[in-house]
């Protein structure tokens, strides 16, 4: 899946490197990047900390938060085991639950550690056209690259000034955060 917050070409131009560096390498950056910014962004998903079968074919998810999926809607399940895994029609809720068919014998509660994934329908602009998204993601982008290819993880300026090693430290993650803002999930402003 090619990233789209940021792209090769983009990056490309962004840097001056032309096609110095493999499209692979350019393009890791890149997804790192949009991984990265998403994790910042608020999407209709919930996270899972527990899975269980109570009786037969009927799957029960559990969230640590309020997920606000409803009865009929359909919602993809990642990082589960793999028969919750998919994409499933929710028949059942309560506050902290869901429940779907799958076909499973009944199975114990087991915790989901690092926590799986209930992504639902998103009904808002795609987050690839939203400039601020985009900027962000061209600064961290910009940054990831000098970090990976800059010898000590420091880049030197035509002045001699030498940049901090810690690049990838809380300052850009301020600077990301204040161009995010206004799309900031409220998970991801905790702590």
């Amino acid at each position: 899946m090619a990233a789209t917050y940021v792209t090769k070409a983009e990056l490309r131009t962004l840097l001056g490197i032309g096609t110095l560096y493999s499209d692979a390498v350019v393009e890791e950056v890149c997804q790192a990047t949009e991984d990265y910014i998403k994790s910042f962004l608020w999407f209709n998903t919930a996270p899972v900390d527990g899975h269980a079968v109570e009786k037969t074919n009927v799957a029960t998810l559990h969230t640590p938060v309020p997920h606000g999926f409803n009865v009929g809607q359909t919602i993809t399940v990642n990082g589960c085991d793999s028969h919750y895994n998919g994409s499933k029609t929710i028949t059942a809720v309560s506050t902290y639950t869901l429940q779907y068919a799958i076909t499973h014998a009944v199975e114990d509660f087991h915790l989901v550690r690092p926590y799986g994934k209930i992504t639902g329908a998103f009904h808002a602009d795609d987050y690839a056209t939203v400039p601020a998204v985009r900027e962000a993601s061209a600064t961290v982008a910009v940054t990831l690259w000098q970090a990976r290819q800059a010898p000590g993880n420091s880049v030197a300026t035509v002045d001699g000034f030498v940049a901090s090693p810690f690049q990838l430290g809380n300052t850009l993650l301020a600077k990301v955060r204040g161009i995010l803002a206004p799309y900031l999930a409220p998970s991801g402003m905790a702590g």
